[in-house]
């Protein structure tokens, strides 16, 4: 097993990001606005080879995007999870970051006694536990207040990155994959969102073949509930909830025109605007479509998978309940009491997204 460090730098459509994210206003606590984090748009990203997948010309010739959850800030929970699927698929696994997570965020948004200090000087400590306000969410909960419009144009940089990836690639200019190499997605949490919004909108005609297994992954939006101390806090949630139920789509309707981005992830917010849309992609693509969901997941719930997937959900998702405590946002826990049977539902989980994802 191999494990390569490649760099990006963004260019396709990174003027038209910059020019969104002039607007939207500083949060308290940062003294820069979103357009001068550089560490956002030149970054790191990482590709575990299994060592058999090669070319004649000694690159990966296949591999699987592995797309993570919301406000994560640490690729560690996601090792083992590239690791098991490099192995059981023999393809190579990209560890791609969404825009402002993992390496592509100040570290400074993960100190605990920084954010801690912010928490106890502009919120207090009281309200930060009713709240569910932690260290570990305080970045994303102040920027989602500041301005929601954030997670929109995030996930849409995130698109333009992937689409100016899979162009580098079908160039013959990526230094590890081959040019010729076919690609799926493995998705968990939010990065289910993103990757169905992909599919979806098919910005670069690219992905009209590629497979997507969604692991706690794959709800409408209205149906998630973001209010985690992990993830962001409950005003903040409550705040992006609402603003996406009625004012982004309103504003989006004064738009004399839509891109497909914007139309597939209207499509999957859950209101009315574009069902038929959303309903009639999963018809007609379910075969390229696999999710697991947990019984016990209150963050992206089988209810609001089956309501994305609409009449297919049979078809293509399975629940499952682990014979341990778990949590969405911590599926395989570490240091439980119940090893072997997290063990068990490990390997179960990868097998199944194995299955799916081996080359055919």
């Amino acid at each position: 097993m191999k494990t390569y460090k490649v760099s990006f730098l963004e260019t396709f459509r990174s003027e038209d990001i910059l020019r969104e994210r002039r607007v939207s206003p500083v949060p308290e606590f940062l003294s820069n606005s979103d357009d001068e984090f550089q560490m956002n748009n030149r970054f790191d990203y990482f590709i575990v080879d299994p060592e058999d997948e090669y070319s004649g010309e000694g690159k990966v010739k296949s591999f699987i995007f592995l797309f993570h959850g919301l406000n994560e800030r640490s690729w560690d929970k996601y090792n083992s999870w590239a690791e098991e699927l490099a192995k059981r698929t023999g393809r190579g696994v990209v560890m791609f970051p969404l825009a402002f997570h993992m390496n592509r965020s100040p570290v400074e948004w993960s100190n605990v006694r920084l954010m801690s200090s912010f928490i106890g000087r502009l919120a207090g400590k009281k309200r930060a536990r009713k709240e569910n306000l932690t260290f570990a969410n305080y970045a994303l909960s102040s920027r989602i207040k500041s301005d929601p419009y954030r997670f929109y144009i995030s996930g849409k940089q995130t698109i333009f990155n992937v689409c100016q990836l899979i162009d580098q690639i079908h160039r013959g200019e990526h230094p590890v994959i081959d040019k010729g190499a076919k690609f799926d997605i493995f998705a968990y949490s939010i990065g289910g969102l993103l990757s169905q919004v992909l599919l979806q909108s098919d910005p670069m005609g690219r992905f009209s073949n590629c497979r997507l297994f969604m692991f706690c992954a794959g709800s409408v939006f209205r149906k998630m509930d973001g209010n985690s101390r992990l993830i962001m806090d409950r005003e903040s949630y409550y705040i992006l909830k609402r603003y996406y139920s009625s004012r982004f789509i309103k504003l989006f309707k004064k738009r004399e025109q839509l891109d497909s981005i914007d139309k597939a992830f209207i499509s999957h917010i859950g209101t009315r605007a574009l069902r038929r849309e959303r309903l009639r992609f999963y018809m007609e693509n379910y075969q390229r479509v696999k999710v697991v969901s947990l019984k016990q997941d209150r963050v992206i719930p089988t209810k609001g998978i089956k309501r994305a997937l609409g009449s297919v959900w049979p078809k293509c998702l399975e629940e499952l309940d682990f014979t341990y405590k778990y949590s969405h946002e911590m599926p395989f826990p570490v240091n439980i009491p119940e090893k072997d049977s997290k063990e068990y539902w490990f390997k179960e989980v990868f097998r199944r997204a194995a299955d799916f994802l081996s080359k055919q």
